[in-house]
């Protein structure tokens, strides 16, 4: 929100309490639009103060930390909530947008693809992905091989040395 809106970016991150917003106008097409863009605090204690800031909104947009799957699998409940205290006149139709954050953090974070098996969107670098992903993967396997005991040096072998093997 902040880099939107004043193109700057912290990196001491203090956690929204309650809510923050900033407003900034754009243009869409040909009108001016004036957005006030809210931030209500992700945690879950803070999720009832929702319906204070919720009512009236035009739009909602749900973030993740794409380096944390759980941030992930927990948008539809935010989703829910969102609905059940906004009461917006159409909820299967109510606009949502999706944004995953963090993509900087390129060794920590899930990969994702929109893909169209219709026009092929995507297919293509998704499966290369994929390919790339199975090559580390085997890469790893080969390194390592398929030792499933640890081999232990250094013990047990006063009992070998006292035990005649023929």
């Amino acid at each position: 929100m902040n880099q939107y809106v004043n193109k700057k970016f912290s990196n001491s991150y203090k956690a929204t309490i309650g809510a923050d917003f900033l407003t900034k106008e754009v243009q869409v097409d040909d009108r001016t639009v004036t957005m006030q863009i809210w931030d209500t605090a992700g945690q879950e204690r803070f999720q009832s103060l929702g319906v204070a800031f919720y009512r009236g909104a035009d739009c909602c947009v749900l973030v993740h930390d794409v380096t944390n799957i759980k941030s992930f699998d927990t948008l539809e409940s935010w989703r829910d909530e969102f609905l059940l205290q906004a009461s917006p006149r159409d909820p299967d139709n109510f606009p949502f947008v999706v944004l995953g954050n963090k993509v900087d953090v390129g060794d920590q974070r899930r990969q994702y693809f929109e893909t169209s098996a219709k026009d092929s969107t995507n297919v293509e670098e998704a499966f290369k992905t994929i390919a790339k992903n199975a090559l580390l993967q085997e890469s790893d396997v080969e390194l390592y091989g398929d030792f499933t005991e640890p081999i232990k040096i250094g013990e047990d072998n006063e009992a070998q040395a006292s035990s005649c093997s023929c």
